[in-house]
C-alpha cells in the first residue's frame, strides 16, 4: 500500500471511529461527521474551536489524496475547495469489492460548510494589490519619489534666474584670477 493511500485511510478511519464505535448503523444511511478542517462553535460555551487538522497537514492529506485518486473521501475546507471536491466525486474509479475496505470509502456527510472568499483580482491573476489605490509599504525612496521629483522640477523651473542672481551677488568675493592677490581684510578662520 502506498504512502499517499496509506495517510487517507488513516485519516477516514481516524475521523470515522467514533461513529463506528456508537453503534451500526442502517447500510444506506449517511453518518453526520464534524468537519476536521474547519472551526466549529461549542454549543456548550458558545466558543470557537480551531480546526482539528492545521493548513499544513490539510495540504500534505490533500496532496496525497490527488496521488493515490481519492480526493472524493476528504472534507471541503481551505485547501479543498468544494469545486474541485464535486470534480473529483464524479471522475472517481469504482471502490473495491472487498468489505474491508468499504467501511473506510464509505459516503460521509461532513458537518459544517466551507464558503469560499470572493477573492477581487484573481480572476485575472492580480490578487494581491487588486482594489487598492497604493501598493504597500515599499522602500522609503519609492514612497517618496513623487514629492521629490515634483520639488525638483518646481525648482528647476527658474533655475537660470537663480543662478544668474548668484552670480551677481557673490561676485566681489570671486577674486579674478588675472589680478594678483590682495591682501583680505577679512578672514574665515576664528584666530
Amino acid at each position: 500500500m502506498s504512502a499517499a493511500l496509506q495517510a487517507v485511510k488513516q485519516f477516514r478511519i481516524r475521523e470515522l471511529a467514533p461513529i463506528l464505535k456508537a453503534g451500526p448503523t442502517p447500510p444506506n444511511a449517511r453518518p453526520k461527521v464534524l468537519n476536521p478542517f474547519l472551526p466549529h462553535k461549542n454549543p456548550e460555551s458558545g466558543r470557537w474551536a480551531p480546526p482539528k487538522y492545521s493548513l499544513r497537514r490539510q495540504a500534505e492529506l490533500v496532496k496525497s489524496a490527488r496521488a493515490s485518486g481519492l480526493l472524493h473521501l476528504l472534507p471541503s475546507g481551505p485547501k479543498l475547495s468544494p469545486k474541485e471536491l464535486q470534480s473529483a466525486s464524479t471522475s472517481t474509479s469504482a471502490p473495491e469489492s472487498t468489505q474491508q475496505a468499504t467501511w473506510w470509502t464509505a459516503a460521509v456527510e461532513w458537518d459544517g460548510e466551507y464558503k469560499e472568499k470572493e477573492v477581487k483580482g484573481a480572476d485575472v491573476g492580480n490578487r494581491l494589490y487588486a482594489g487598492r489605490k497604493r501598493m504597500f509599504k515599499g522602500h522609503k525612496w519609492e514612497r517618496t519619489i513623487e514629492k521629490r521629483t515634483w520639488k525638483r522640477n518646481m525648482l528647476m523651473k527658474d533655475m537660470k534666474e537663480r543662478i544668474e542672481r548668484f552670480k551677481t551677488t557673490y561676485k566681489r568675493k570671486t577674486p579674478s584670477p588675472v589680478s594678483p592677490a590682495r591682501a583680505v581684510s577679512y578672514s574665515k578662520l576664528p584666530f
